[in-house]
């Protein structure tokens, strides 16, 4: 790759979001929410109504971003750049992650999960919103393009976590010129063509979120408002990349920790240490 700073360019965005189901919404005479409270009060109707709102796959890496996502309504950008970039401590006790963790014990306690969401894995919990058995799945714009050809028996939408700027996500796989490459013009045609507008306007039209497309040639309205919502983000300097990236291996530990945190095996603050390890200990480790 040669030696020095690496620069890369991506192609496309992604971000975490809520997907959800029309039709039980409006069976239900419940609202889209544009706080977070209305988003609980809306689960609340839900249960009220003997429905499990959300759809969720705790056995893997979901329960690790719906977590993030409740971490992200008490953070800010500094917290969100240390915590990624090792830039100074990070408080694993403080408000973002002892409220996320908090808050995600009181929904599985309200019923806003299934009583096996521990066991579900993250494709299941994907296949139960297709089928129409949870009104709400809070999932990644990777799932975007098999809704549209999947979801034939119900309307849907989607709209980021309400009431909140920082999200779950990214650019996406930055693409690279190694040094040592031997035809690095043809490297650089293909970067060229990869960022054209008619390349990415074609991505969106397939259900993507490209970074220089013509989004007045796109018109399925789902793909249009999926890209209005990553938009907004931008805008507001939104993205807050993905709980796992600090360190290497550390999915294991958010999954792993959690799942005893919804289970009630070890308590809030045991949990938040026992996160906190990894990330500590893979900073002492940089130069």
């Amino acid at each position: 790759m040669g030696s020095g700073k690496l620069y890369g360019v991506t192609t496309y965005g992604e971000f975490v979001m809520v997907y959800y189901n029309k039709d039980m919404f409006d069976k239900n005479g419940i609202k889209v929410p544009t706080t977070f409270e209305e988003f609980t009060a809306a689960c609340d109707a839900f249960v009220k109504n003997g429905v499990t709102p959300i759809s969720l796959g705790a056995a893997e890496y979901p329960v690790s971003q719906n977590w993030y996502e409740l971490a992200l309504y008490k953070a800010d950008r500094q917290f969100v750049t240390n915590y990624m970039t090792f830039a100074n401590d990070v408080d694993f006790q403080g408000e973002p992650f002892t409220y996320a963790s908090q808050e995600l014990l009181n929904e599985f306690g309200k019923g806003y999960y299934s009583a096996n969401a521990t066991g579900v894995k993250a494709d299941d919990a994907v296949s139960a919103f297709e089928q129409g058995k949870y009104p709400i799945f809070i999932g990644g714009s990777w799932n975007f393009g098999a809704f549209l050809t999947t979801i034939k028996d119900f309307q849907w939408s989607l709209f980021p976590m309400p009431g909140k700027k920082l999200n779950t996500g990214s650019g996406g796989n930055l693409l690279v010129v190694p040094t040592n490459a031997k035809n690095k013009d043809l490297a650089y045609d293909f970067l060229d063509i990869a960022l054209a507008t008619k390349a990415q306007t074609a991505m969106a039209n397939a259900g993507g979120i490209p970074i220089n497309a013509d989004l007045s040639q796109v018109t399925e309205p789902h793909t249009k408002d999926l890209n209005a919502a990553f938009n907004t983000i931008l805008k507001n300097d939104g993205l807050a990349f993905y709980p796992d990236w600090p360190a290497p291996g550390y999915m294991d530990t958010l999954v792993g920790s959690l799942q005893e945190l919804i289970t009630k095996k070890k308590t809030v603050n045991q949990v938040l240490d026992q996160i906190a390890g990894p990330w500590k200990e893979y900073k002492s480790s940089l130069p």
